[in-house]
């Protein structure tokens, strides 16, 4: 069946909030992603918490190579103090967008549904800001949102995320190299085989483990029935973002001329998009199956774009 790439709607937040910063000079998301390493890995951390992106990455884990690899560089402040961060903000302001995160997405209260930290990261782009609310474009579907100093700081705080500093953003977005999307594709590749051999200095929790492992061990974990937090952690966010990565892997992968690396995506991308059917009607068992075909492919994936 023919590779078809996807165009929609998706938790995409860092790449999006990365794009509108880049303005009219920016590349597909798909690209950016694909520069951040995300598609390259599965990883169960703890033994518990699976995502579709490699062993011991984080975004911020990302962003330095993909900004090298796409070409632009940018300048990057954070610290503990509140009002300071506020004074940092309101200074940046004033020569444009400011680049935000990781925020606890719980505490943006213009989703419909958030009233409190839920432990899930997020990034956003703040466009202005006066004595009682923040202003910015927020990736997950709503542009031009204004929310009040309070809450925004306190998502901005970042208190209840397991990675990032607090009150951290990225400004002086400047493009250093005119590059064509196939040369970004191709300065990521790199990154990609170093996420995909599991080689990492940063420290995850005991009984964590990645790629093959992580999906077997996931697939047996379902055998015995899915929690309820499991459940809703792959079917609203999980599952929905990994399909889309490996799903714009393959789509750049093939562009740059990787076509059996390509192949390799694209069927996992199908795989992990499986998932979901049978996740949200509780067929464990069947979602357990397509993770244990997953599982092999990770290996084939690192093989292909070793030996092209």
């Amino acid at each position: 069946m023919q590779h078809v790439p996807y165009v929609g709607s998706g938790p995409y937040c860092y790449a999006n909030s990365f794009a509108m910063m880049f303005g009219d000079q920016a590349p597909s998301t798909a690209v950016i992603e694909f520069a951040t390493g995300s598609p390259f890995g599965m990883q169960l951390i703890g033994g518990s918490l699976p995502f579709f992106d490699p062993y011991g990455w984080d975004p911020e884990a990302g962003f330095e190579g993909a900004l090298e690899a796409l070409g632009w560089t940018s300048e990057t402040s954070h610290g503990e103090d509140a009002e300071d961060a506020l004074s940092r903000l309101r200074s940046a302001l004033r020569d444009g967008p400011v680049w935000v995160g990781p925020v606890e997405m719980g505490h943006l209260r213009h989703q419909p549904g958030m009233t409190g930290p839920i432990e899930a990261d997020h990034y956003v782009v703040v466009l202005a800001l006066d004595e009682e609310r923040v202003l910015m474009h927020d990736p997950q579907g709503y542009p031009y949102a204004s929310l009040p100093i309070g809450d925004f700081m306190a998502a901005w705080q970042a208190k209840t995320l397991t990675y990032g500093a607090p009150f951290t953003m990225r400004t002086g977005f400047r493009r250093v190299a005119e590059l064509p999307e196939v040369d970004m594709i191709r300065a990521a590749i790199p990154a990609a085989i170093h996420w995909l051999q599991m080689t990492t200095d940063r420290p995850m929790p005991p009984a964590s483990f990645g790629n093959g492992e992580a999906a077997r061990l996931l697939a047996d974990r379902l055998d015995g029935g899915c929690g309820k937090g499991l459940r809703a952690h792959l079917i609203h966010f999980a599952v929905r973002v990994g399909a889309r990565r490996t799903a714009d892997a393959a789509t750049c992968l093939a562009r740059a001329g990787y076509r059996e690396a390509a192949l390799v995506a694209d069927e996992q991308a199908r795989l992990i998009g499986a998932l979901q059917y049978p996740l949200v009607v509780r067929n464990d068992r069947a979602a357990a199956e397509t993770l244990r075909r997953l599982a092999p492919t990770y290996d084939r994936l690192l093989s292909a774009l070793r030996n092209r």
